[in-house]
Order: C-alpha cells, then sequence, then structure tokens
C-alpha cells in the first residue's frame, strides 16, 4: 500500500505583495513522522474547492491551530478587533471540510484553532478570554520570544474514562501545552468531552457516533512530538485510523475490479 494522504488545513497570509497559504512546520513533520503519512496542504479556496474529490483522495484530515479565530458571526459572538485577528478564507473551507470529513467518515485530528472549528462547524459555541473569568486558569503562552518556554509543557488535564482518548493515553492524567485564549463554549451536539483542565476548560472532544478516528484537542502535541509520550501516542492513534481508513478504501476498489 502505498503512504497515505492527510490534508492539512491552511492559513491565509499577506506578505512580500503575495497571498500565501500557510502551515507551520510542527504540524507537517508531524504528519510525516509521528503519523507516517505524506501532508498535503489544502489551499483555503472556500466554496472553489471540489471537497468530494479531495476526500476521496486523501485519507485522514488534520486542523492545524492558528493566531487567527474562528470569525464570531459564524456562531453568534461578538466580532470586535479584541476577538481577532480573523481568516475568514480558512473559516470558508475548514467549517464545510469538517462537517464533509465526519460524514464520510475520513479520520479527522482537529489541533487548537482545530477544535475551535470543529465545535462551531457542528454547532457550537466559543468563550472568549476565557482567562478573565473568575476561577479560570491562565491558559495562555507565558510571553517570551522563546518558542520553547511558550509551548512548555505545564498544564495537567484529565481524561474521560470510557473516551476514545482514554484507548489512547489510559484514565487519569496527562500533562500538556496547552496555549489559548479561546475555549470551547456551548458544546456541539454532535461531540462529546474526551478532557478537562483543572478548571473544568474544555481539553478535547470526539465526535458522537463517528465512522472513524475524530478527534478535537486544545492543545499543541504537534509541538514536543520527539519527545513528548502522550503527544507520540496521540499521532501514532490517529495514524493508524488514517491506515486503516487507507487499507478500507484499497480493499473496496480490489472488490469491484
Amino acid at each position: 500500500m502505498t503512504q497515505p494522504l492527510i490534508a492539512v488545513s491552511t492559513d491565509v497570509k499577506e506578505f512580500e505583495n503575495y497571498i500565501w497559504h500557510a502551515a507551520p512546520q510542527q504540524y507537517l513533520e508531524a504528519v510525516l513522522n509521528g503519523a507516517g503519512a505524506l501532508p498535503v496542504m489544502l489551499p483555503s479556496l472556500g466554496e472553489r474547492l471540489d471537497l468530494d474529490a479531495l476526500l476521496s483522495a486523501v485519507d485522514g484530515v488534520m486542523l492545524t491551530g492558528s493566531r487567527s479565530n474562528v470569525h464570531p458571526a459564524l456562531y453568534g459572538g461578538d466580532a470586535g478587533e479584541e476577538n481577532g485577528p480573523y481568516d475568514i478564507a480558512r473559516d470558508s473551507t475548514t467549517m464545510p471540510l469538517i462537517r464533509k470529513t465526519i460524514e464520510r467518515g475520513v479520520p479527522l485530528l482537529a489541533i487548537c484553532r482545530g477544535i475551535q472549528e470543529l465545535n462551531v462547524a457542528l454547532g457550537g459555541t466559543l468563550a472568549t478570554e476565557i482567562q478573565e473569568q473568575e476561577g479560570n486558569l491562565d491558559h495562555r503562552a507565558p510571553v517570551s520570544d522563546n518558542q520553547d518556554e511558550r509551548f512548555a509543557i505545564r498544564q495537567t488535564v484529565t481524561v474521560k474514562p470510557g473516551t476514545c482518548l482514554a484507548s489512547v493515553f489510559g484514565t487519569g492524567t496527562i500533562d500538556v501545552n496547552s496555549v489559548h485564549r479561546q475555549a470551547t463554549g456551548r458544546l456541539a451536539p454532535g461531540l462529546q468531552i474526551e478532557a478537562l483542565a483543572e478548571d473544568g476548560t474544555v481539553e478535547a472532544v470526539s465526535v458522537k457516533e463517528a465512522k472513524a478516528f475524530a478527534v478535537g484537542v486544545q492543545w499543541h502535541p504537534e509541538y514536543w512530538l520527539k519527545s513528548d509520550t502522550a503527544s507520540q501516542k496521540l499521532f501514532t492513534a490517529f495514524g493508524d485510523a488514517v491506515r486503516q481508513h487507507a487499507a478500507a478504501k484499497q480493499a473496496n476498489r480490489n472488490a469491484a475490479e
């Protein structure tokens, strides 16, 4: 069987007099080295993309984190500058992509902004500036020019028993590098909670009755893939699901010949 393909979401950025569609290298390397698949960057071209053709060609989908936030117009929130920056082109691509990916049973891993996109795409809302809410921890990155310090593993989350992630990590707690100022607000009807932070913030979800692996995490497993066991386990589980999906597709092709 050929190496499976994973579609990776992209941010739209403008510099050097060009509009770029880009993804951070850590995510691409995590797909390659952690999931054992070939990353294929998906341009954020919205309705111009044939998503059905894409999902027939790839074996998994990964949504990356980003500095930008899901536009509040998509969940009835406040679209002020303080809740930005925004990336409407990415939103117009990931929202329908998420729904089609789940519908077609293609494995999905949604990271950071990705878990927020997942919740909004399925009808949930987001909570903004959660560190300002009484009783909440400050989940933002520490102020530093050093990326390793900003993405340090420094928070504990509790994995709920009987969930998808319990089969990956076991029940109990794991330490993660959760770096965010927004979080899941009202949980979408089609999702279930997989893990919670100490202050009750939702740190992981999964799609109920999903046809394949479909998980969102608020932390950044891509960053410490080489050294963090929990991050390695998550990408291994995703990669296993992707290979299983690819093998099933190949079996269907063989049966049709």
